[in-house]
């Protein structure tokens, strides 16, 4: 029986560990080969978890590779345009094409906002939104190119769609994206490139376990009320929760879907 994604090829960026290893392993699963990048490295002290490292990477590339596919795996941070293009350029020369971009890297710091350093405000937009459209920018011609179409998918989260008290310039970056995804997928429309975002409540992952996240909270417990989750029988989301949505959103089981969010967060922004 065919894959979904059989024989097409995906750019994932934060892709050492996280969401981003599982969104590498679940399309290859799925039959694509996996151009993928992470920084591999500390990117503040704001951070309250342990960064990446080229270890994390290497194990990606195996799981990707006893999937039976190929990977193109390299160290890049999406605040360089130039690392991100020459990333893309290798793959496509590699693999001969390219089909879909899961512009997943980010990082999450908590503050109060007036209270936060701007340097800490100007990392994680840097990051988490330029870092996006560094992507995207660099991938986009090359998708063009091959005049097949695509799919763009952004991890944004739930707090690109309600408040997210504790850290404003995380909700400011990921709301951010949902009018990029919104704007290119107009923009990229007649080039048949579909663009949505994800929008991930709470995950387990070494970013959802930050305890930072804890501290602020314990200090500001009425903050606690933007982050309920009426779904009760599901206390977190596991990554492979969030890589079914990309999935989805990479095949062409969504190729009438352009322009939209798939939030994935246990209710936590039901109106």
């Amino acid at each position: 029986m065919a894959h979904l994604l059989e024989d097409k090829v995906v750019f994932v960026t934060g892709a050492a560990r996280g969401q981003g290893r599982e969104h590498a392993v679940r399309l290859a699963r799925e039959g694509a080969d996996i151009i993928a990048v992470d920084i591999c490295a500390p990117v503040s002290d704001d951070v309250g978890y342990a960064a990446a490292t080229r270890a994390d990477l290497a194990e990606t590339e195996r799981l990707v590779r006893a999937q039976g596919r190929r990977i193109r795996a390299g160290v890049a941070d999406v605040r360089d345009a130039a690392a991100l293009r020459e990333a893309v350029a290798a793959g496509v020369e590699h693999f001969g094409r390219l089909d879909v971009v899961v512009a997943n890297a980010g990082i999450a710091t908590w503050n109060r906002f007036w209270e936060m350093p701007e340097q800490q405000w100007t990392t994680l937009v840097d990051i988490n939104l330029n870092g996006v459209w560094r992507t995207m920018s660099a991938a986009v011609p090359a998708m063009i190119d091959g005049g097949r179409g695509g799919s763009i998918i952004i991890v944004s989260s739930a707090a690109g769609v309600g408040a997210a008290p504790g850290c404003a310039h995380y909700a400011a970056a990921k709301h951010g994206l949902i009018g990029l995804a919104r704007t290119a997928a107009t923009e990229l429309g007649a080039y048949g490139i579909r663009v949505n975002t994800i929008n991930p409540g709470a995950v387990d992952t070494e970013m959802g376990n930050d305890p930072n996240v804890a501290a602020v909270l314990g200090q500001h417990p009425e903050y606690m009320n933007a982050y309920r989750m009426p779904l009760t029988s599901v206390q977190r989301a596991d990554v492979g929760d969030i890589s079914n949505a990309v999935l989805y959103l990479a095949s062409d089981l969504s190729r009438a879907v352009t322009g939209s969010k798939v939030v994935v967060d246990m209710g936590q922004t039901m109106a």
